[in-house]
């Protein structure tokens, strides 16, 4: 990485730079709206701890600037922030929010140039502008059209603050593209970026790394990746069965077979032989008649294999014990991607447990990070979310930095 996340600035490096200043706040505002009403305010709500550092450390005012949806550059009503507005006017105990009609242009510069001391203003969706994604029905935008688009939000604060994490690999204008002098991390994105620096630059190890999903073809550049920085991988969900198929010859019968994972699966275990990377997969497994929550079902074993007709939908007891084992001797644990088809209730056991597992990890003193997406969502939906020392708010975003990639959204931030 050419600068460390670690090395990139936070509000608690500039407290000195907040009294009297105008700040721009790049946040996540992509929230479920239906019939005008926000049907989930948890990434509102997420973002108060920032604005209220913000209000303590005399700031002049506040701009927030945030997308909502894919209007595809143009006015769409069903994806205005207006009524985030007064979401988070309720979020912030009733304080007033303003809410302006446009993201750029004079009328925008001058609320924002103007604003009396203690404002809060919320921007309409930044994506009604072509310009902030710099394209439109697949066509680049012109140049020079983006180039107004960031001179414009560029002259909405002094100080630009990006809290918008779950967007951070996204080279957008608001991300990228707004001049500052000083380009620093909210609390939130703070978070992100210290957990990943934990785990990617400095692990106290062994570090493990667990790793579920369909298919191995899709997750390539983040097994090749990860075998360059962990000591143990496990390796569940749809992926271990196109691993058993090839590597043992396991009959799967119907499961989810990846012929092009197939394919690199002898690179992949060449890889981290050379590298003296410990791979782990499950040893038993819960198959069903079909692909359904309420298909018969029952525990087969890794000698057994899945009979014809039959495909795996999650891991067995036997699996959890082997994880148990795994987990208990390492210090830094990684998960993305679930163990099974959780969304099915009688195939999220294995899952389940897998958090309970790494939840007792938390408590003993390792680093637990969950990276986002679908494992994110079962560890909310079951109540465990408060199990790990960090669950990621990026699905995307975290993906591509633990498949080495740099965020455009983070390299932009400025550096100690």
């Amino acid at each position: 990485m050419v600068s460390t996340l670690s090395s990139k600035l936070g509000l608690a490096d500039i407290t000195d730079k907040l009294p009297g200043s105008r700040v721009l706040l790049r946040v996540d505002f992509n929230v479920p709206i239906k019939d005008g009403s926000v049907r989930d305010c948890t990434r509102i709500k997420a973002t108060i701890p920032t604005i209220q550092f913000l209000l303590d450390h005399g700031v002049h005012s506040i701009v927030l600037m945030s997308h909502l949806g894919r209007p595809n550059g143009e006015r769409v009503e069903k994806y205005s922030l207006r009524p985030v507005a007064a979401e988070l006017s309720k979020a912030l105990n009733n304080r007033k929010v303003d809410f302006l009609d446009d993201c750029v242009g004079p009328v925008v510069e001058k609320f924002c140039q103007e604003a009396p001391l203690g404002t809060i203003g919320l921007l309409e969706n930044l994506r009604f502008h072509a310009a902030e994604e710099g394209v439109k029905d697949k066509v680049n935008v012109d140049g020079k059209v983006i180039e107004d688009f960031r001179k414009s939000l560029s002259k909405l604060g002094d100080i630009y603050v990006n809290d918008a994490f779950g967007t951070a690999h996204r080279a957008h204008s608001s991300m990228v593209g707004v001049d500052a002098p000083l380009k620093v991390a909210g609390l939130l994105m703070k978070k992100e970026l210290d957990y990943f620096a934990k785990v990617l630059e400095t692990p106290r190890r062994p570090f493990l790394s667990i790793l579920g999903g369909a298919k191995i073809s899709d997750k390539i550049q983040l097994i090749e990746s990860l075998l360059e920085k962990v000591d143990v991988i496990f390796i569940g969900g749809g992926m271990a069965y196109t691993f058993k198929k090839v590597l043992h010859g396991m009959p799967i019968g119907k499961s989810l077979y990846d012929a092009p994972g197939a394919a690199i699966v002898p690179d992949i275990m060449a890889k981290a032989k050379e590298r003296g990377v410990k791979v782990y997969f499950p040893v038993d497994y819960k198959a069903a008649a079909d692909f359904s929550n309420d298909a018969p079902f029952k525990m087969v074993t890794e000698d057994e294999g899945i009979p014809d007709g039959w495909e795996g939908l999650d891991c067995g007891p036997k699996t959890s014990e082997l994880l148990k084992s795994v987990v208990d001797g390492c210090q830094t644990i990684v998960w993305n991607g679930p163990l099974g088809v959780f969304e099915f209730s009688n195939f999220a056991e294995g899952s389940v447990a897998a958090l309970d597992i790494v939840g007792e990890a938390t408590k003993r003193g390792a680093i637990t990070v969950i990276g986002g997406g679908d494992t994110a969502s079962l560890a909310e939906q079951t109540g465990r979310s408060h199990l790990f020392s960090h669950i990621s708010t990026g699905g995307g975003a975290s993906l591509e930095l633990l498949e080495g990639k740099i965020l455009p959204g983070v390299a932009a931030l400025s550096t100690k």
